[in-house]
């Protein structure tokens, strides 16, 4: 009774690492398909970033030019109160009645005519600032037509691309589903987060020439001996995936050539002719 429940177990730890194997294969070939689709998904997202960097910048180009636009209406109005009030100052230089008055007068219109120079010239720098705004908006509204056009390329590649993959991938996710209540969750989870750190997305391998499949460490013998046993899941020391023997994963480990034969020598073949 004893020995049926450990063949049991035995048996129970072997279908484990068959169905992980297999597993291993489905994913492998789902993430075939995602390589086969390349960057182009991190390429349409990246697009869509930089379409929306563009329209940002526009959007606050505008904005700049049209907060300059309304500086020069305002230094206009000011330009017209000033002129205004030099006006006004020059009518009164006729009826002044002493000298410091005639200079008062022309010391306000001198002081007014400086602050006009100087609202002009705050115009013309708007202007310049305006000019500049709108170059880099008739830029930047190039490279986003350039994006829209190059993302409208991505996405229909990637469209064709996923129509074309898209029934593999499911029926793929499909054989998951199935196979995955075969295995405990204590293994699956930890088959899961080995394969997620994994550099290749391979978290069961093979040994080959007695070597891990997966970091091509060697295996001490008594370990490969372990393995072949089945009778435990057994993880490499070095990379941490775990490691199922070619025999259970039905891969045929690569038969040793033979030595050759050794030639006698010719000094025995001399002696065995002279006998």
């Amino acid at each position: 009774m004893a020995t049926e429940k450990k063949n049991d177990k035995e048996r129970s730890v072997e279908d484990r690492l068959k169905a992980l194997y297999k597993l291993q294969t489905y994913y492998s070939e789902i993430d075939r398909i995602r390589t086969l689709r390349g960057e182009l998904p991190q390429e349409v997202d990246d697009l869509e970033d930089e379409i929306v960097r563009f329209q940002t910048r526009i959007h606050k180009h505008e904005d700049e030019i049209a907060d300059l636009e309304r500086l020069i209406n305002q230094k206009n109005g000011e330009i017209e109160d000033r002129r205004a009030k030099i006006a006004r100052y020059d009518s009164q230089l006729d009826n002044v009645r002493n000298n410091r008055e005639y200079a008062f007068l022309e010391k306000e219109k001198e002081y007014e005519s400086l602050e006009i120079e100087l609202a002009e010239k705050n115009i013309r720098d708007a202007r310049a600032k305006q000019e500049v705004k709108k170059e880099e908006i008739a830029r930047c509204s190039e490279e986003l037509a350039d994006n829209e056009h190059v993302l409208e390329e991505k996405r229909r590649e990637l469209t064709t691309i996923i129509s074309e993959t898209k029934q593999e991938e499911e029926e793929l996710r499909g054989k998951i589903k199935e196979i995955e209540p075969s295995i405990d969750e204590y293994t699956l989870k930890a088959f899961k987060r080995i394969r997620q750190n994994a550099r290749n997305g391979l978290g069961i391998v093979t040994v080959q020439r007695s070597a891990c499949g997966g970091c091509f460490n060697r295996i001490p013998p008594q370990r490969q001996l372990e393995i072949k046993m089945h009778k435990k899941v057994i993880v490499c020391e070095y990379c941490g995936r775990i490691m199922i023997d070619g025999a259970l994963a039905g891969i045929e480990e690569p038969k040793a050539e033979a030595p050759a034969p050794k030639r006698r020598s010719s000094r025995k073949s001399a002696a065995a002719a002279a006998e």
